[in-house]
């Protein structure tokens, strides 16, 4: 199921469109002594709005009575008594360019808050586009796999319903609820993945989503298999999270092929369950549909933890000031300066919870994409509940209904790669064009002008092809890949 929605923590780091220049801040030859200090460093190369001098420092520090010189002393004091080593000039720089130059702080402290822009090209915006792409390919099996579970389930309705004496109707309660869940739960942990990281936030979510695979799996009884489907949805953190993670790698000009690739990924999911789930149906016990998915998850998720390193910027650049702490830089990363129990009450947390949902229903272009993908995802859902009753039409066994959905996914890999040129023509545009507010925004959505009516035409065509003899079930094939184009967004 993918996510329209993606919210931004109002403490997140702003970010420059380009790698700025970075700072260089002074090593200590001797740091108990601020005299010795300025002693070592006489002369910085440069000053800027954001930088002061040695010299300024000086001049400023000998009004006692001035605001900004009490500040500036503070600042000096927190240097003096920071640390008690004894630095190297050349590895205290930091691997800076240029002179000795410090960042003024604004703190009572004496604190220098590493901002992005300091340290640009040592977050997920500077990995190497190998490295960006191994990872978006590990993305993709993750974002798979948690649409794959959404569907499976749905080959089994038919063993559930004889093995716990319930209508199949009844037994497909089991997906509905799955569904509803994920759909909160995309959204309940998607903010918490801005707080606390990417990576153990995806990590918690698979983890509970393949736990409570196991009561479904080995359920006694049918209300077993509700409660554990219902927590499985609920704990499936979905393409909120994904999709954050191509933003935390690719700037928003550059975003489109991978956002691409990752649609890809979640609506080829939700085809990929019944495609394997007619195998299942036609050869294994029901619970099997289950156990494939704890397999499919248990995979992803061990390759999640192996592979694939934080990439939110907050996170790392808190790592990246402690690391340059032990260099001799005296700066410190957004989250140490507030540590999360500082900022995080009871009502923080309930702002952090509702904010996805605060902009659903307060952001037009929000709410009208994610109701357009919502219809998309029920429709097909619709498709995986009555493909059986149309292809029977045809005398179909299970595991033909099954194969019954590779159009759906040739559609979708016909939009993919339709989209490839239509992504260049607008880059290309944009370049040509930086001024221009149409071709910088509204431009982005052109192709899906023409992807758009595909719908309409493929339900209306899949209607009158679906009756089955003497029309050829291709017919109604062909008509549902046209879907499968449509439904790709």
């Amino acid at each position: 199921m993918r996510n329209t929605l993606r919210s931004e923590s109002p403490s997140t780091v702003s970010r420059t469109r380009s790698p700025p220049a970075t700072y260089q801040f002074p090593a200590y030859k001797d740091p108990y002594s601020f005299s010795a200090f300025k002693k070592n460093n006489p002369a910085p190369v440069h000053n800027t709005s954001d930088d002061i001098t040695l010299r300024d420092r000086d001049e400023a520090s000998s009004d006692a009575t001035s605001a900004s010189g009490a500040k500036l002393q503070a600042g000096a004091l927190a240097t003096e008594h920071a640390s008690p080593h004894d630095f190297d000039e050349k590895n205290g720089s930091g691997g800076a360019k240029g002179g000795h130059t410090e960042k003024r702080s604004d703190r009572n402290d004496g604190k220098v808050e590493l901002t992005e822009n300091d340290c640009y090209d040592e977050l997920g915006f500077g990995f190497t586009s190998f490295k960006k792409w191994t990872i978006l390919t590990i993305i993709f099996l993750v974002q798979v796999s948690m649409n794959f579970n959404t569907s499976l389930y749905s080959n089994g309705v038919g063993g559930i319903s004889r093995e716990f004496g319930v209508s199949e109707q009844a037994a497909r309660v089991g997906a509905v609820v799955f569904l509803i869940a994920y759909a909160f739960g995309c959204e309940l942990w998607a903010p918490w993945s801005e707080e606390l990281g990417r990576k153990p936030i995806l990590q918690a979510s698979l983890m509970l989503v393949n736990i409570w695979q196991l009561p479904v799996a080995l359920a006694p009884n049918y209300a077993t298999v509700i409660v554990g489907r219902t927590l499985g949805g609920l704990s499936s953190a979905g393409g909120s999270v994904t999709l954050g993670m191509i933003a935390d790698m690719w700037d928003s000009d550059d975003q489109q092929y991978a956002v691409a690739f990752v649609v890809f990924s979640s609506v080829g999911g939700s085809v990929l369950g019944p495609v394997v789930g007619g195998f299942v149906q036609q050869f294994l016990p029901w619970r099997w549909t289950i156990w494939i998915q704890l397999i499919f998850g248990g995979f992803v998720q061990i390759l999640h933890l192996i592979c694939v390193p934080e990439t939110r910027s907050t996170i790392m650049i808190d790592r990246i000031a402690k690391k340059r702490r032990e260099q001799g830089q005296w700066v410190w990363g957004p989250g140490e300066l507030t540590p999360l129990r500082e900022r995080l009450n009871f009502k923080e947390i309930i702002s952090i919870w509702i904010r996805p949902f605060k902009m659903f229903l307060t952001e037009p272009i929000v709410l009208t994409l994610s109701l357009l993908s919502g219809f998309s995802d029920a429709l097909i859902f619709m498709f995986i509940q009555s493909f059986a009753l149309v292809y029977q039409n045809w005398g179909f066994n299970e595991l033909e209904v099954g194969l019954a959905f590779l159009p759906l996914l040739v559609g979708y890999f016909i939009a993919y790669i339709s989209f490839i040129p239509a992504i260049k023509r607008n880059v290309q545009q944009r370049k040509s064009k930086p001024d221009d507010e149409k071709v910088q925004f509204e431009s982005r959505l052109w192709w899906l002008l023409y992807t758009a009516p595909c719908l309409p035409i493929g339900l209306i065509g899949f209607a009158w092809t679906s009756g089955g003899p003497p029309i050829h079930w291709m017919g109604s094939m062909v008509f549902a890949a046209v879907v499968g184009i449509a439904n790709y967004r």
